[in-house]
């Protein structure tokens, strides 16, 4: 039975997906060869920023860039960043179910604890762990460990939910139950490449997962 679910921040419960394409086309313009896309952000979404600097520009020395990037998301934030629909109902029900929530995030902590304090999610969590408190991120597993031993859990009555393959990859590695999220701006079809144990299409899907029946999908 599961009694404990970790969730990735970015794309599966808080929608900051036009911030972080907005964040990286006004942190880009100008220091590639050619113009970024979106369509060239949106695969790489999940990462951690310094990797994608790297990625983007093939360069190593990306800090001013990456200082650019979070002056302007933060300066964004509030404006750009929302729940997903029904999140806040369905973490609410799982909170008061006596399931134990964590965040597992390769954002880094200060926006972190931002979108979950604006979309009025922090009271329900119980661990965070972001890319400031791990060597290796997603897809390692251990993120995942570390929120497991903060919330005093065990990998076999746990899930990870994710909207990435380094969400499901880090489930898999650290023998947690992998969840993806359909609403990926990624597609199902990427997902199901990854083969989770689950996919859902929308957050009230998560409750049979851990044994709460779903009422009217309200949020």
């Amino acid at each position: 039975m599961i009694q404990t679910v970790l969730f990735d921040l970015d794309g599966t419960i808080v929608d900051t997906n036009e911030l972080i394409v907005q964040s990286f086309l006004h942190s880009l313009e100008g220091e590639t060869a050619e113009p970024i896309s979106r369509e060239l952000i949106i695969p790489n979404m999940g990462r951690p920023l310094v990797e994608q600097m790297e990625f983007f520009t093939g360069k190593k020395e990306v800090e001013a860039l990456i200082t650019k990037y979070r002056t302007f998301n933060l300066a964004k934030h509030d404006e750009l960043v929302q729940e997903f629909p029904n999140v806040r109902t369905v973490m609410a029900k799982l909170h008061e179910n006596g399931i134990k929530i964590g965040i597992v995030t390769s954002k880094i902590r200060l926006t972190t604890l931002m979108g979950l304090k604006l979309c009025g999610l922090d009271a329900y969590v119980s661990a965070i762990v972001t890319v400031d408190d791990v060597k290796e991120p997603k897809p390692s597993p251990e993120g995942i460990f570390a929120a497991l031993k903060e919330l005093g859990s065990s990998a076999e009555e746990a899930m990870m939910v994710g909207d990435s393959h380094y969400d499901i990859e880090a489930a898999q590695n650290a023998g947690v139950t992998s969840v993806g999220v359909s609403w990926s701006w990624k597609g199902r079809s990427y997902l199901e490449q990854y083969n989770p144990d689950h996919i859902v299409d929308d957050m009230f899907d998560l409750l049979p997962l851990v044994g709460i029946s779903s009422e009217v999908k309200v949020d």
